[in-house]
């Protein structure tokens, strides 16, 4: 049953891109985080009163420090949605395995162990090298930014998950983790909003904006589903099926054309970030395959 948590998580995660894309049109990265947090805060309200669920809580510094980072991945994630193809903003977001064995190797480089993470070196080394062919046709575009900041919101995410399973490890349930992150989200979409500016509303573009909430919603809580109840290889390696959904919206929906050396960059990434769960899994034994 966690897999297919993970697999609809991936699916909506996927979709939401998809209207991500659409919105950005004509709405900045605050406002659809703040629009987004919005209808998450009504959503996970109405399903936390449904199944009798408090939204009281005694971590309310974990789940600030949470949204902080969460907020970060997410802004940075839908800057790269609006300005890259769908495909490889949502390739950039899923390094967050390949950033927690760079992490990993390199705290064993501060201990002078690196010698011992020979594999999980070259597992960094492959993810990095997926990225380098898979923007390279970016940076012939001018598009070097946005492709940094996708890099970012996967680094940033990294942190996040592992927060989500701190949290998830003293017995919050997953709908009220993800309504505090859409509460965070509000905070942090508003101050975004007071910096950069309100876009005039446009009917046709405002509609994308409940579903971006909606799904974002539904795809947080099932990805908090899937590993609240203890991660497994296979779980944690299903998250990389966003990655083919994407890839399938990218040249259906926005015809998309992702060259050659793209494709074997965005597979480079997969294959890495598949590796280094597997490597923490045998590295560390007590921490969990992934951290989503």
């Amino acid at each position: 049953m966690q897999a297919l948590w993970m697999i609809l998580a991936s699916l909506f995660f996927a979709s939401m891109g998809v209207c991500v894309k659409f919105a950005s049109s004509t709405f900045n990265s605050a406002e659809l985080i703040l629009y987004r947090g919005l209808i998450g805060i009504a959503f996970m309200w109405a399903l936390a009163r449904t199944r009798g669920i408090s939204l009281a809580t005694r971590f309310p510094g974990m789940h600030a420090w949470r949204s902080l980072i969460g907020v970060m991945s997410l802004g940075a994630w839908f800057y790269a949605l609006a300005h890259l193809p769908l495909a490889t903003a949502m390739t950039l977001n899923y390094m967050s395995s390949v950033w927690i064995a760079a992490f990993l190797v390199g705290g064993s480089l501060l201990l002078g162990r690196v010698q011992k993470q020979g594999p999980l070196v070259l597992t960094v080394m492959l993810g990095f090298v997926g990225v380098v062919l898979m923007l390279r046709p970016t940076f012939d575009h001018h598009q070097a930014f946005a492709g940094l900041l996708g890099l970012l919101s996967g680094m940033s995410a990294a942190f996040a998950y592992m927060q989500v399973m701190a949290l998830s490890r003293l017995g919050e349930p997953e709908t009220r983790v993800v309504f505090y992150f859409s509460v965070g989200s509000v905070v942090a979409g508003a101050a975004g909003m007071m910096a950069v500016g309100i876009s005039p509303w446009v009917w046709p573009s405002a509609l994308w904006l409940i579903p971006v909430g909606v799904l974002a919603s539904l795809g947080q809580l099932c990805m908090t589903r899937a590993y609240s109840h203890g991660a497994t290889l296979v779980v944690a390696n299903l998250q990389y099926s966003g990655i083919v959904f994407a890839a399938i919206y990218s040249v259906t929906l926005f015809g998309d054309a992702i060259p050659l050396m793209g494709w074997v960059g965005m597979g480079l990434i997969v294959v890495s970030g598949i590796a280094a769960t597997v490597l923490r899994e045998h590295a560390v034994p007590h921490a969990p395959a992934e951290e989503h």
